[in-house]
């Protein structure tokens, strides 16, 4: 599949379209491309702290216009696939807002007593009382879901130990391993096909990373870009057997009309050339 027959976009957040809350060259214009054509699209984040409207908001005041509608989160995901399990089911949640929102809206009911799922997220603040809780449900037979597997997440003050981390000290004490639902597990981007009724063979993602976004893109099997403005580098990518379908130096390289050429011709350009 070459670029030309895509016709929807999948795009992970971070390393791609902003780093460090700063919007990285393209982004914005890119997504009015894609808005513009009349393109489904979904940003997606393994990040399950916020809701998509949380996210939309903190996206706009970086100058970045991407509708709730438009953003697919792991706590969604998981939210998503929980339902697919059980109808009305019950849970006790480990996280923050943009997780225990969208299991609520996916029909669940929160409860300490023999939920059919414990499922642990990102937050700001790991409560010792609430991981003894989780792991008490889980050896009495609730089963454990993980939003995503990520180990440590940044901070200005250096890295902190996030869902991941803490799934593994909830499995060394139960000894049960969790299903994970976000990157690298393609659940994630087959429930975003399904979100924007996409099909993987006409649908493009782009990442920043070899290890989640690619490997998980291409096991979904869609049309894989990899942007070196993110964490993975050229370097990199000759480490892993696996290789993307492109690999660009950031979204700027996916614009119809390029950087320079928007220069030139002014502000009313626009995204489709």
């Amino acid at each position: 599949m070459d670029r030309d027959s895509i016709e929807c976009w999948l795009t992970d957040m971070d390393g791609v379209l902003v780093k460090e809350n700063n919007p990285l060259p393209g982004a914005a214009e890119l997504l009015a491309q894609w808005r513009q054509a009349d393109i489904p699209f979904l940003v997606l984040t393994n990040n399950s702290i916020y809701t998509a409207r949380d996210l939309s908001a903190r996206l706009r005041s970086n100058g970045l216009e991407v509708p709730e509608t438009h953003i697919w989160t792991s706590a969604m995901a998981t939210a998503d696939f929980l339902s697919n399990q059980v109808d009305h089911g019950t849970a006790y949640v480990v996280g923050e807002a943009g997780l225990t929102t969208a299991i609520h809206e996916a029909g669940f009911v929160m409860t300490e007593t023999d939920p059919d799922f414990v499922v642990v997220g990102e937050t700001h603040s790991y409560s010792f009382e609430a991981i003894t809780k989780a792991i008490r449900l889980i050896q009495g037979g609730s089963r454990f879901i993980v939003t995503n597997p990520d180990a440590t997440g940044p901070s200005p003050e250096g890295i902190l130990p996030a869902t991941g981390a803490i799934a593994a000290l909830i499995t060394k004490a139960t000894n049960r391993e969790p299903y994970v639902v976000g990157k690298p597990n393609p659940m994630m981007f087959r429930s975003a096909l399904n979100r924007i009724g996409a099909h993987s063979m006409s649908t493009a993602m782009i990442g920043d990373r070899m290890d989640t976004d690619i490997i998980a893109g291409m096991e979904a099997g869609m049309h894989t870009v990899l942007v070196l403005s993110g964490i993975s580098s050229a370097e990199d990518v000759r480490r892993f057997p696996f290789r993307p379908n492109e690999i660009v130096n950031g979204v700027h390289d996916l614009l119809e009309v390029s950087l320079d050429q928007r220069e030139t011709l002014g502000p009313d350009v626009t995204g489709s050339a």
